[in-house]
């Protein structure tokens, strides 16, 4: 981490006194808003988007970049998997790696200073720069997924809706609740240090799946008929789930791909354009959880094996409203 725009050696996630994971929050939480007298407006070609192929919470961000369509609008770097003491680290000679086109930095720390030179925190991906100002806008996911999929609509390429106003308390309330027990869940049941911990956590986990299985019986997304933020929000943890979460983080109940509507809904968003390109499993497995390990072969999965949930409902049509 930095301490005052000094690289000191982070010692990796933190639990609390009762072993449980307690994750750190983010410090760069500004916002890029399509208003009058605002320092950070959206435009094209003026933010740049820093992520790694590993992490769940940098994918969620690049996923909706590219549903919004701004893959032309907003610019992309993506840092080396394998973290070691000097922490994310830019290496282009490597596939699916990038040097850092914005400010020609070797290590994402540098990146952080360059916004902040007195920063004291974790450095995180995904990060949100602005040319203009030549700083960090943000460094919060779900922030930067909302950013996208809502100040940007005059400039996305034929995007997605993926949070259209009269449904966005439920599809936060959605979010919400996959967040502290799926998304993040997984991490407390694999980063716990005392039974209780992981007790809890993994029981948080597998509750919440076995409810959107039975939610997903009836409904081809979370939020109804509409691919929505949620489904974007759920996608890179449910990916993740039997290739890595089921082995390196003891969430072994069972997998996801036992689940009767989990498991065709994850075939289903993963056939959707523009989410399998977003998936890069050899740097999520070999150099991002099993790092320096013997990867596990894993279950052989197939992902593109037809799904038949199209018969639920069209992507194309309206959402029902929430209750």
């Amino acid at each position: 981490m930095l301490v005052d725009g000094d690289w000191k050696t982070d010692l990796g996630p933190y639990t609390d006194e009762s072993g449980a994971f307690d994750r750190a929050e983010t410090s760069f939480r500004d916002w890029i808003q399509d208003a009058p007298d605002t320092k950070f407006r959206p435009a094209a070609g003026r933010y740049h988007l820093y992520i790694a192929r590993n992490c769940p919470w940098a994918h969620g961000a690049a996923l909706t970049r590219r549903l919004a369509g701004l893959t032309d609008v907003v610019s992309m770097d993506i840092v080396d998997p394998w973290r070691e003491n000097e922490g994310w680290e830019f290496t282009p000679e490597k596939d699916g790696c990038t040097p850092d086109t914005v400010n020609g930095c070797d290590y994402l720390r540098d990146v952080y200073v360059a916004g902040d030179p007195e920063y004291t925190g974790r450095v995180t991906v995904p990060v949100i720069w602005d040319r203009e100002h030549e700083t960090i806008v943000n460094n919060e996911s779900i922030e930067i997924m909302r950013m996208f999929a809502t100040e940007f609509a005059d400039y996305g390429d034929d995007g997605r809706e993926l949070y259209p106003e009269g449904y966005r308390e439920e599809i936060d309330r959605i979010i919400d609740s996959i967040y502290d027990s799926i998304n993040n869940g997984v991490y407390r049941a694999g980063f716990a240090e005392s039974q209780k911990a992981y007790d809890e956590a993994v029981t948080d986990v597998f509750d919440a799946l076995d409810y959107w299985d039975g939610v997903l019986a009836d409904q081809r997304y979370l939020a109804g008929d509409r691919l929505t933020l949620a489904d974007v929000r759920l996608f890179p943890t449910l990916i993740r789930f039997d290739e890595c979460y089921h082995t390196a983080f003891k969430c072994n109940r069972q997998y996801l791909h036992q689940y009767d509507n989990l498991w065709p809904y994850l075939r289903d968003l993963y056939q959707t354009p523009g989410f399998a390109e977003t998936v890069r499993m050899e740097h999520i497995k070999d150099d991002g959880y099993y790092q320096g390990e013997i990867t596990p072969i894993g279950p052989g999965l197939d992902y593109g094996r037809s799904h038949d949930r199209d018969q639920l409902s069209s992507p194309n049509e309206t959402a029902s409203r929430p209750s």
